[in-house]
């Protein structure tokens, strides 16, 4: 078996880049696309401004937030989890879930690993927020 290597191998100063503003914008948060040619999952590098809380989602992948500053909770199904900087957060696929920041003076960031392309790839991916069909 050969192995196939892509020609892209870095994305360099992934924050910085501001090739993922639309995400952003549709999230309502900070994040920013790590944009490298994998087939079967991604990352993100998220963030929550002080204070802030995310609308309730759900998406047909699974997520795995690594939380690099701060403090806070997320909601999965009615339960709150809180986190803060070393933890690591598990999202069931379609869970119901939300996110907010418990800092009013720092904003919080996370490291999101996804299962998305693999869905993407079989026409499964599906994002839906609460009141509103993607």
């Amino acid at each position: 078996m050969k192995t196939h290597i892509p020609a892209k191998l870095v994305h360099r100063d992934v924050e910085q880049a501001g090739e993922h503003d639309t995400f952003s914008k549709e999230r309502k948060h900070p994040v920013f696309f790590v944009d490298l040619p994998t087939k079967n999952v991604s990352m993100t590098i998220g963030g929550l401004l002080p204070s802030q809380l995310t609308n309730k989602h759900r998406h047909t992948y699974e997520t795995v937030l690594y939380v690099l500053e701060g403090t806070g909770w997320t909601e999965i199904e009615g339960e709150r989890i809180t986190w803060k900087a070393g933890d690591a957060v598990y999202i069931p696929s379609w869970a119901w879930h939300r996110h907010q920041n418990l800092d009013d003076q720092a904003p919080a960031r996370y490291i999101a690993c996804e299962n998305a392309p693999q869905l993407q790839n079989l026409g499964l991916a599906l994002r839906e927020e609460e009141g509103r069909d993607f």
